[in-house]
């Protein structure tokens, strides 16, 4: 059969360089990591804006060492005292237009060519994140400019997730889906510690380098991402039939091989010998009839039918509102650290970052955990459950000024029970519902799939931020410390609703489970 891989990949193999052991597991563990680094580099461009925003509007109130005004003039138009406002237009641009961005785009990429749809997005995104930092040296001060770039660029950044996605989900099995997204969606974090990094390096000589110097390095990730990327296993020659899977487990009719507790339950009506429990079985047990067509002549779903899927809808506003808590944090945590604890910009930034290593050890078990018992909806629904308490207690200890090694602990439990769930339902429960058994084994619905829950969130969002600093803005510094409750109050009552929208499929599968059990007494009873 000919191969139609990447040209990078046909080049290699004209050289006669391909793979001298398991061919399949080399072209996953390759994609795995060019998906890391690919979305590695979208958050690396979009965190400069969060480190230049210090240097666009300087307080030279509080400037030292007799430094002089020259050295301290601030961009215009970033220079006035609306300058909060402003800055707030430039973050509510790119996050709303990243959410509208969200829903075409897995509708597109689809419909598209998905590695030359990924690598656009890419030379989009380092096109768009450069000319921010070219309105430096093109001496720019005009607000709409700033505006309408990070606007475009929230569209363009939408192209990203679906498509990284697909592309993991299109080699892997449910079997081992959390676990290995969990690890995988540490690119979050990785990314917007080597932005920072980067935006930090130039920011105080020529701020405009921040942001071209990750604009190139997207763009070239992107070129070699087209070069190289193999978006499903078919690109190679590779047939990953459901008994042949090596990253999911056959489970025979008469053998003692485990079965995670949540899928016991939904084989009960199954009549085969042989159960491919990580490709073949809804991840929610429930049967619909097929949305589109099958994979050998897969027909791109529309936004009604994957809506239809079972669970989509409920997980879409979960995350709406789990990601409405991370967003908060993730714009707003440092300024809270500072005015709580009276901590220097720098030392607020440092600490914050503990709120994000918390989030990867969270992610992480939550999909070890889910594969294990198969319920994803439950891991997200304890964590959320924990959640709320925890802001609670969070807000409380830190009025009191706790210890350093105090606030430590709790920013890091705190990101480990809000960013787990969030971690769960943007990678692995998206793939399980982006393959459901009603899709007949079409991978392009996984991208509309994707879409809907990412994009669902991403408004979430763009809400939460902009509640917190109306909600803070209604009051002077005076009041900050009341306000600052308030932000909190809604955050607990986002948890909360994040839980309720998963009652549903939580009591399905403690049902399951009560079920397997009273069929694995049964049988022991009998043998």
């Amino acid at each position: 059969m000919a191969v139609r891989g990447p040209p990078g990949i046909r080049f290699l193999q004209w050289l006669g360089l391909t793979p001298c052991w398991d061919r399949q597991k080399v072209y996953q563990l390759w994609t795995l990591f060019l998906t890391f680094l690919c979305y590695t580099s979208y958050h690396l461009s979009r965190k400069p804006i969060s480190i230049v925003k210090n240097e666009l509007h300087k307080n030279c109130n509080t400037t030292q060492n007799n430094t002089n005004t020259a050295n301290c003039s601030s961009w215009k138009p970033f220079d006035g005292s609306d300058y909060e406002s402003l800055f707030g237009d430039l973050d509510t641009a790119f996050l709303f237009a990243y959410a509208g961005g969200m829903f075409f785009s897995g509708h597109i990429a689809e419909r598209s060519n998905l590695r030359y749809f990924l690598v656009l997005g890419m030379l989009s995104s380092g096109l768009m994140t450069a000319l921010f930092g070219l309105g430096y040296y093109w001496n720019i001060h005009t607000v709409a400019f700033f505006v309408i770039v990070q606007a475009v660029a929230g569209v363009v950044q939408a192209t990203g997730w679906p498509a990284v996605v697909t592309c993991v989900g299109s080699w892997f099995g449910k079997g081992r889906r959390g676990f290995i997204m969990g690890l995988w969606n540490s690119h979050t974090s990785v990314g917007n510690i080597l932005g920072s990094l980067i935006a930090a390096a130039f920011v105080s000589e020529a701020w405009g380098l921040s942001f071209v110097v990750p604009g190139i390095i997207i763009a070239s990730v992107g070129i070699l991402a087209f070069f190289f990327l193999i978006t499903e296993p078919k690109e190679v020659g590779i047939v990953m039939e459901d008994k042949g899977r090596k990253d999911s487990y056959t489970v025979q009719a008469d053998g003692p091989t485990h079965i995670p507790l949540c899928e016991r339950c939904f084989n009960e009506e199954s009549e085969t010998e042989t159960t491919e429990v990580a490709d073949s079985e809804p991840l929610l047990g429930e049967e619909i009839k097929p949305l589109s067509g099958g994979p050998s002549n897969p027909k791109a779903i529309s936004f009604l039918g994957a809506l239809k899927i079972p669970g989509v809808i409920e997980f879409s506003m979960c995350l709406f509102f789990a990601k409405l808590v991370s967003y908060t944090f993730l714009y707003w945590l440092p300024k809270y650290i500072k005015d709580e604890e009276d901590y220097s910009p720098t030392v607020s930034g440092d600490m914050s970052t503990l709120f994000d290593v918390g989030g990867i050890v969270g992610g992480f078990l939550a999909g070890t955990i889910s594969d294990f018992t198969g319920g994803r909806a439950t891991c997200c629904v304890v964590m959320l459950v924990l959640g709320a308490p925890m802001l609670y207690v969070t807000q409380v200890v830190f009025q009191t000024k706790p210890s350093t090694s105090t606030a430590i602990g709790m920013l890091a439990a705190l990101g480990f029970l809000v960013n787990g769930p969030y971690a769960l339902i943007t990678t692995a429960v998206s793939a399980d519902l982006g393959t459901h058994k009603s899709l007949k084994g079409n991978a392009k619905a996984l991208s509309t799939v994707t879409a809907i829950i990412d994009g669902t969130g991403s408004i979430g969002a763009a809400v939460g931020p902009l509640l917190a600093g109306i909600i803070l803005n209604k009051a002077g510094s005076e009041q900050r410390a009341a306000q600052w409750d308030n932000v909190f109050y809604m955050l607990m009552a986002s948890d909360v609703l994040a839980c309720l929208f998963l009652l549903r499929v939580f009591v399905k599968e403690i049902k399951g489970w009560c079920t397997g059990r009273c069929f694995e007494q049964e049988t022991s009873n009998v043998t």
